[in-house]
């Protein structure tokens, strides 16, 4: 007998009335299977795990999943689309909400980009800063977004909770537009047309910054009178930064700041000798409202009723001044 079965005969020897070495062969099996089960079992385990933080982030990235963020890993939107005020009841009503009732709605987030652990806001900045404020992490929901995506979401997330008053949304598309967004862009944030979109940007420029600021976004006064203060301001500047400072202005409210600057320019009574008549278009409706006065005219034209024709108007202001200058007869008094 080899020195081999004599090692096998001493171990794997069957004591009397045992099973046959058959059973010891199928239990040194078991072992060693085992073995390897355990092993599969945690690469396995491994590869669920993998698959997990996987699907994590293809959630995070189609922003179906809400996370809880620290506030401070979070930096504002490059364009704001709000007007601060001193006084704001519907924050404070937020933050008592939030306070009561926890954050009911989470915010949109960015990854920053080469910024890693850190996030830009598209929208819900009132409610991130209501949870700063509370001492809180902040719900949210984390996205990757272009630059136009994310103005975009911004944009329409006001739109649709109605929150934006007129001159915040011409301020929102001036500054877009400032910071070099097309205007396609910036009509999809706004979700208006190229004629609102026009109005937006004219007012917003029409109105000094420093006088947007003090009124505040005057959530009563639509486009209407934003436009008539543009076009009775002018340049007459002279005494409204003693008005706009003056205890008494900043005591009241945004609208009531609004209605004080509109009288204190004239806007309420009318200038004298203002003569006004209507044009009607081809359908039989007014489509412009022409206002004349001893120093100027204007023509404002209803985009629904004749669409694109002041553009069309305005393209040929030259033409039509040549055309009207040779008509005329020669001034004779010289």
């Amino acid at each position: 007998m080899s020195r081999k079965e004599t090692v096998n005969t001493l171990f794997m020897r069957k004591p009397e009335g045992s099973a046959p070495a058959a059973g010891i062969e199928k239990s040194s099996e078991r072992v060693r299977t085992g073995a390897i089960s355990a092993m599969g079992a945690s690469l396995q385990e491994m590869t669920e795990g993998a698959r997990s933080a996987a699907r994590l982030q293809e959630q995070l990235a189609s922003g179906s999943t809400v996370i809880d963020l620290d506030p401070s890993l979070i930096d504002q939107s490059s364009v704001s689309d709000r007007i601060s005020i001193a006084v704001d009841p519907g924050f404070d009503a937020l933050v008592a909400s939030m306070r009561d009732n926890g954050q009911q709605v989470p915010i949109l987030v960015r990854p920053q980009v080469g910024l890693p652990g850190r996030f830009q806001v598209a929208y819900g900045r009132r409610r991130l800063r209501a949870a700063v404020l509370l001492g809180r992490t902040v719900r949210a929901i984390v996205q990757s977004l272009t630059d136009n995506e994310l103005v975009i979401a911004q944009g329409k997330e006001n739109l649709d909770r109605q929150d934006l008053s007129y001159i915040e949304k011409a301020q929102f598309a001036r500054r877009l537009e400032d910071n070099g967004y097309d205007r396609a862009t910036i009509m999809a944030a706004l979700s208006t047309d190229k004629g609102d979109l026009s109005r937006y940007i004219s007012i917003a420029r029409s109105i000094p910054e420093y006088l947007v600021q003090a009124i505040g976004p005057a959530p009563k006064a639509g486009r209407a009178r934003w436009a008539a203060l543009a076009d009775r301001l002018g340049q007459r500047h002279a005494g409204l930064e003693g008005l706009i400072n003056a205890p008494d202005f900043l005591a009241i409210d945004s609208d009531g700041r609004f209605a004080r600057l509109f009288d204190a320019i004239g806007g309420r009574p009318g200038k004298r000798g203002l003569k006004a008549q209507e044009w009607k278009g081809p359908k039989g409706k007014k489509a412009a409202r022409i206002e004349r006065d001893d120093r100027q005219t204007r023509i404002v034209f209803d985009e629904r009723q004749v669409p694109d024709f002041g553009n069309f108007l305005a393209d040929r202001l030259d033409e039509l001044y040549a055309q009207f200058t040779a008509g005329r007869k020669p001034d004779r008094r010289n």
